[in-house]
Formats: structure tokens, sequence, C-alpha cells
């Protein structure tokens, strides 16, 4: 039985609608404590996105001493208490059911203990509370763990995975938002249960591996090969053949801007097997752009460039004008990072893109000097027609960017016009 372990010395700065909310509940008797997340984060000296916190007060007990709540899950003892028009969760002390989905408990019992609401919850570093009465609460050296850079478990390991089994991909996604390593029993329970991974939606997966891709140490990616999870999220993926492909992998991610779209291009190019982009993207319900410009970016890795202003205009059309200065040419300096001669080739087509760009060269219909019913205006009233002639104004204007005047465009219509009479 854990007691209760008291790090007075440790002083957090609380918001001060927390202070609040602490003071209110202990003024009326209750325990309270901020909780999780935010002690981690403030011990890390981060700053927490969320203050949550809990308390020995029943919900209706809560909701008794403020003016203004909300019922968010009070079924499971949350309340969120608004101050100043900003919410703050405050959740009872708990114990969870049983779990039966290998997700959510069946329901929850109230407890009077905190230890016992600690108990329940994934990691160590996690299952830290602070008030500025008692200091930091650390039932299971937390702190510890945060010191020496390790995600733990709480208690047993394959008891928190078998529980919910979205926690083996919180422990990796922790490993590369911190760069923590897990230690070895909490790694060698997600291999055991790996496959279990199979039960949490695919939403709640993205969300995980979106964290993990984006984070300081995308890298950390190696360890879903490890522990064999990648094989259960992608079971229509190949695993990784050898640990050279791998480390290019996580060579690649570590190069990568803070882009979702490129290092997403970058795990699809350097860890699929033989796997549509397409299925891989929706089968985690991506939005459609991602999967757009995911697709343009692996469509096109190998497109030959030009230094030719026409022939590099009619590349950017193909593959989208927003696409290629934000997204496509940093691709590409990750992809030929190792071939400087390639690498200085592209810093020449940047500098064109940019003189393209700076000279506003029209890159779409849309920023042609005439539009349809300045077509119209000449007599041509089929839409089928009015858009062959913008289409064709277009392919123009995209050879010679000097061309794309009014004036110009519609008398050269005209002659297009009377030239092709039935």
């Amino acid at each position: 039985m854990n007691e209760i372990y008291y790090r007075k010395n440790i002083k957090i700065k609380l918001p001060e609608a927390v202070t609040i909310i602490l003071k209110t509940l202990r003024d009326a008797g209750y325990e309270a404590y901020a909780v999780g997340g935010c002690v981690r984060d403030s011990i890390l000296g981060k700053e927490p996105k969320d203050w949550d916190i809990t308390t020995s007060a029943k919900p209706l007990e809560t909701k008794a001493l403020f003016k203004r709540t909300i019922d968010t899950g009070i079924q499971h003892g949350t309340v969120t208490v608004m101050i100043k028009g900003e919410g703050y969760e405050v959740t009872t002390y708990r114990v969870d059911g049983e779990y039966t989905d290998g997700r959510h408990p069946k329901g929850v019992t109230f407890t009077a203990s905190l230890i016992e609401d600690l108990k329940r919850r994934d990691f160590t570093i996690n299952a830290m509370a602070y008030n500025e009465q008692h200091g930091v609460v650390d039932c299971f050296n937390g702190i510890d763990d945060l010191k020496n850079g390790i995600i733990r478990c709480v208690g047993n390991a394959k008891e928190r995975f078998t529980e919910d089994a979205l926690r083996m991909l919180r422990a990796v996604r922790f490993s590369g938002v911190l760069g923590f390593d897990i230690c070895k029993d909490t790694h060698t329970a997600i291999k055991v249960l790996a496959s279990t991974i199979s039960k949490i939606s695919r939403e709640r997966i993205q969300a995980e591996l979106e964290k993990l891709i984006m984070s300081s140490h995308p890298d950390r990616i190696s360890v879903l090969y490890d522990t064999e999870l990648m094989k259960y999220i992608f079971p229509e993926m190949l695993p990784m053949p050898n640990n050279y492909s791998c480390s290019l992998l996580t060579d690649k991610l570590n190069e990568a801007p803070h882009n979702h779209y490129i290092r997403w291009a970058l795990f699809i190019t350097y860890a699929n097997g033989n796997t549509n982009e397409y299925d891989l993207l929706r089968s985690l319900k991506f939005d459609n752009a991602t999967i757009k410009i995911c697709n343009q970016l692996l469509k096109y890795k190998d497109e030959a460039l030009s230094l030719n202003q026409s022939d590099l205009r009619h590349i950017i059309v193909k593959i989208g004008k927003d696409i290629f200065g934000n997204y496509y040419i940093p691709y590409r300096k990750i992809l030929i990072s190792y071939d400087e001669d390639a690498l200085n080739f592209l810093k020449q087509i940047e500098a064109v893109y940019e003189n393209i760009k700076a000279r506003g060269d029209c890159l779409s219909i849309g920023e042609l000097a005439v539009n349809g019913n300045d077509i119209r205006s000449l007599g041509i009233t089929e839409g089928k027609q009015i858009g062959a002639i913008l289409n064709m104004l277009f392919e123009l204007v995209l050879n010679d960017y000097s061309l794309n005047s009014k004036d110009y465009l519609l008398e050269y219509s005209k002659e297009y016009i009377h030239k092709n009479k039935p």
C-alpha cells in the first residue's frame, strides 16, 4: 500500500482561478488538489495547457459551492467550474470499475482517498497532485522519473494497459513529447499486449500519432516498431525490414520542419510498404486536406524540375501553388539532404519560384486578367466554351507571364473566336 508522500519543498505557481477553486473547496471542508499533466508540466517548467482539479467533494457538493458550473461528466464525477469565462474540470476522487472493452471502465466509485484516485492513473509522472498547503503529493516517485527522464506505469504495467490499450500509444507519445525513455517493464508490457491496440478507435490512434510525429522527438516513432505496435496499428503495412530503414525514417523526421503535412509525407515515404497512401491516411480518418497535400508531395517527389520560368510555372500549377512553396520545396530538401549538388539546384529553383511569386505571375485561372463575364461579353454564352477559352488563355500566360493583361487577352480572345467560327 502506497503512503502519501508530500514534497513540500516544491512550489508551483497556480493560476488565480485554480487558487480560488482550491480555497473554496478547502474552506468548505473538502480536500482539493491540482492534478495530473498540469503538475507534471509545471515541475518541468512548461506552461500547462489545462488545469485539472481533484477533490473529495462529490459532484453535487462541488456544484453547490460555485455560481456557474457545467455538468461535463457528472456521472463520472466531473463538473466544470466556470471562472471569468474559463472552464476548470473538477473531479471527485474515484476508483474505476471493471474495464470490459479495453478502453473504458463500466462505471466509477467515488472514494475519500486521494491515493486510490492517483492509483488509477496511467504513468507515475501523471499521478501527482499539488496544493499550496501540502506541496506535491507524489506516491509513485513521479518526480524521480521526471528527473531521470522515464515513462513508467503506475503499479503493474500489464494491468494498466489491459484496462486501457490506448495507454500503450500514450507511453510512446509522451516519450516523443518529453524526450523520455520508456522503462523496461513498461516497454515489455507494451510488446506483450501490442495486439490489443486494435480495440482503440482510429480517431484516438490518429490523435496520439499526430502528437508523436509532431513532437520534438519524432524519432521515438521507432518504439512503435520495437514494441510491434506498428504491426497492429497498420496491419496492411510491411514492418520495417531492417535497422537501416528505421534509422532513415527517424533521421528524416528529425530533419523535418515542425509541419504536419511534411512529417506525414515523410512517414509514408519511408515507412510505407505496398499500401496506397490514400488508404493509409483514410484508415486514420484524416481530413481531406491532409490526404490531398500528402498525396501531391508523394506523387511528385521525383518530379524533374526546371530553372526555365515557363516550365517551372507549369510544375507549380500541377503540384499546387499553395503546396509548392509551403510544403513541396522543404519536403524535397529533406529527401535529398545527402546530395549537395541536388540541394544547390533546389536552392536555385527556390530562388526562381520566389521571383515568380514576388512578380505576381498568374498561377491559377482565377488570377487571369479576364474572367468568364469578360468572355461572355464577346458573345460566347456556352459555359463549356467559356471554360475552354479561359484554359487556353491560362496556358498562354503560363508560357509568358507578361501577357496577363486584360486588353491583350480580350483582343487575343476576339481573334481566337473569329478564327474558330463554324
